[in-house]
């Protein structure tokens, strides 16, 4: 049976844009545009688009209303009306048409695509980017990054990729500008393994490349938004281990020795906790850290919560984490079961160490 859905409604025109406005536009697009009887965008796009935009037609700001958005499509669909929705570059890049397309149907939108932002940082730079990990910040204000964030963290997943990845290209956002990218690469001991450029107001009259800069350097440089960064290793990946890690690979307290899971104990532990590369992991009683830190190793999409109430173990648990270059990785010096409620629930448990607590812990 045909599916009629295409007839019953007009489309939603998800149009790619660029900053240099009428001129980012096709044929189509523009045809789409000027008939369009709603248009919505971010309050900058209508505003450089408005001589393109019908007197007729509303506009509507999707700042801060990105929920609503879906259901403002819905009822201007459901009414018969011509709707875009203006999105930067590609908006199959971290951008709003995957959005929509889960909230709506496929059927109901059209994505007229541009070149994407990052392309576009790239192309100035003459880069090329089929093998780069292009990596979104746009996400809730979290402030600086602490060591040790937790998942919720606007720059988290992009320090995940940083771990993986050796070039990279990054959207950012007014919160998290390149400055404190870098800083969070200061803080994560990996400021001299990158250099960084950065691509500032792409196909404005003020555009800007600024390539080759060293990170320490740019952590403490202002760059005009809008802006992208791109991100390359020039420090060579050390080999690593990717299970079974030798004791030796761990920091442990002198003179007294043997607060960490021996080798052997340690692979047979890690084994029947049946990790998933996404699993989250609790380890009461961290020690030296080893159990928790070989499980962030392998749940790269996961992560660990680690409590340590000595303060000696818990200092060498951090310093373990720093130099493995280990990032999805909490540490709460405490004792539990106090904070615990606060962790994410777990998948697995590891508990190196109870304190006399163990029938409350279980």
């Amino acid at each position: 049976m045909n599916n009629t859905h295409e007839n019953t409604i007009e489309r939603c025109r998800i149009l790619g844009v660029l900053d240099d406005g009428i001129a980012s536009l096709g044929r189509t697009a523009l045809a789409h545009l000027q008939q369009a009887q709603l248009v919505i965008g971010g309050l900058r796009t209508l505003q450089l688009f408005a001589p393109q935009i019908h007197p007729s037609a509303q506009q509507r700001d999707l700042t801060g209303a990105m929920s609503q958005v879906p259901e403002w499509v819905r009822a201007a669909q459901t009414a018969g009306q011509r709707v875009v929705v203006l999105a930067t570059g590609d908006p199959l890049c971290h951008g709003i048409a995957a959005y929509l397309a889960s909230r709506l149907c496929i059927e109901a939108i059209e994505v007229l695509p541009n070149v994407s932002t990052l392309q576009l940082a790239c192309a100035r730079l003459g880069l090329p980017w089929q093998d780069m990990k292009f990596s979104s910040v746009h996400s809730k204000d979290a402030g600086d990054w602490v060591e040790g964030s937790e998942p919720g963290h606007g720059l988290y997943a992009l320090l995940r990729d940083i771990r993986q990845h050796d070039r990279l290209a990054v959207l950012t956002s007014p919160d998290n500008t390149p400055d404190r990218i870098a800083r969070m690469l200061v803080t994560e001991g990996l400021a001299d393994d990158f250099e960084m450029a950065v691509a500032e107001r792409l196909c404005q009259p003020g555009e800007r490349i600024v390539s080759g800069i060293a990170v320490h350097a740019a952590a403490h440089m202002p760059f005009a938004d809008p802006n992208v960064v791109l991100l390359w290793r020039t420090q060579l990946r050390a080999p690593q281990v990717l299970f079974g890690l030798p004791d030796a690979s761990f920091e442990q307290r002198h003179p007294e020795k043997g607060l960490i899971t021996k080798n052997e104990v340690r692979a047979v532990s890690l084994a029947r906790m049946q990790l998933r590369l996404d699993s989250v992991v609790w380890d009461i009683g961290a020690g030296s850290g080893s159990v928790g830190l070989e499980a962030a190793r392998l749940c790269r999409q996961g992560h660990v919560y680690a409590i340590e109430k000595n303060v000696d173990d818990s200092a060498i648990v951090a310093r373990n984490r720093l130099a493995m270059g280990i990032s999805n990785h909490t540490l709460v010096h405490g004792k539990a079961p106090e904070g615990l409620a606060a962790w994410a629930d777990p998948d697995a448990v590891f508990i190196g160490g109870s304190g006399g607590e163990l029938a409350e812990l279980i």
